[in-house]
């Protein structure tokens, strides 16, 4: 029978302990589980008991996890499992850094996983980045926060945030009310980011003072833009003239997040994704950098993993020849 190994860890105090074992300890349950070791919790300590094996893979991750939590970060399911995840699978598990900011209820927002972080370092260190991945990996949460982040810091003067409104079609004119009511369907989900990470009242005084601006991409032809930070967002369903016409908007001292998904790719039969198209033509262009995510980057329920793991593996051409018999 296999000898016994037993580490222990201490925390600084309740609230390190509450942001690790998450609430009714559900952390500490999906780690046993995961990790096929026992843990037993006293006051501030964590006793880890298990084989040296699985006692050394549990090491590893409470410790990238416990540096999270004295980041001031609360543990998710979804970090536990992405931790477990990468130590399973024998990749490194590099220091995440510190937050980009606060949101309005004091949470720290930053990258959780490898991936992200390489986005937000893209961002930090280029002019122009272009975001590429599946739903769920934090796309337009982290640039939106990387926008308030540096305009805090008085390096841009105002926030761009502009959609294609593809899905809209010819049906946009039979909606009820103004422009602006008819387009805001379409983007909700930026102002669901500005929401959660400035909070609603100084999210409406920005706009009011035009220091934010949200608009449908077509709001942008003819203009330059300068000292702004802009994101577009679903940029998948940009033909190329639109993403060319958005990419020479650029002013001086802007900077530019072009984020998309190419994997759901709304435009008519026979047009070309704008987004598709400028992997290949600006590529390796210095002060451009392109940066994908995948599933491991999904920060959503672990649920959404697995349906895009699903979708990945679904082969579309043996369906259609199956549902034709």
């Amino acid at each position: 029978m296999p000898s016994e190994t037993q580490v222990v860890f201490e925390l600084s105090d309740n609230a390190q302990v509450f942001h690790l074992f998450g609430s009714y300890d559900e952390n500490l349950n999906l780690l046993e589980d995961s990790l096929d070791v026992k843990l037993v919790a006293r006051g501030n300590s964590l006793i880890v008991s298990g084989s040296e094996e699985e006692v050394r893979a549990a090491k590893e991750v409470l410790e990238h996890l416990i540096n999270r939590v004295k980041s001031g970060h609360k543990v998710t399911a979804q970090d536990v499992r992405y931790v477990v995840r990468s130590v399973r699978e024998g990749k490194k598990l590099e220091e995440l850094g510190d937050s980009i900011l606060l949101n309005v209820r004091g949470k720290p927002i930053g990258p959780r996983t490898a991936g992200q972080k390489e986005y937000v370092d893209a961002i930090k260190e280029n002019p122009l980045v272009f975001g590429i991945g599946p739903a769920g990996t934090g796309k337009t949460y982290l640039a939106v926060a990387m926008a308030v982040a540096a305009f805090k810091r008085r390096e841009v003067d105002r926030i761009i945030l502009t959609r294609p409104a593809v899905e809209a079609g010819e049906r946009l004119g039979f909606l009820p009310g103004d422009i602006q009511e008819k387009v805001n369907p379409y983007l909700r989900p930026i102002y669901d980011s500005l929401f959660d990470i400035l909070g609603i009242e100084t999210f409406e005084k920005y706009m009011q003072r035009g220091l934010i601006e949200v608009a449908p991409l077509a709001y942008m032809r003819g203009r330059t833009l300068e000292s702004a930070f802009v994101i577009l967002d679903e940029a998948q369903n940009t033909t190329p003239e639109q993403m060319k016409m958005f990419l020479t908007r650029l002013g001086l001292n802007s900077k530019a997040v072009v984020t998309g998904d190419i994997t759901q790719i709304d435009l008519p039969k026979g047009i070309y994704s704008g987004l598709d198209q400028v992997r290949v033509v600006l590529k390796d262009i210095p002060g451009i950098k392109f940066v994908y995510l995948t599933d491991r980057d999904v920060v959503r329920h672990e649920l959404v993993s697995r349906i895009i793991r699903a979708y990945e593996r679904f082969d579309e051409d043996a369906w259609k020849e199956e549902k034709s018999r």
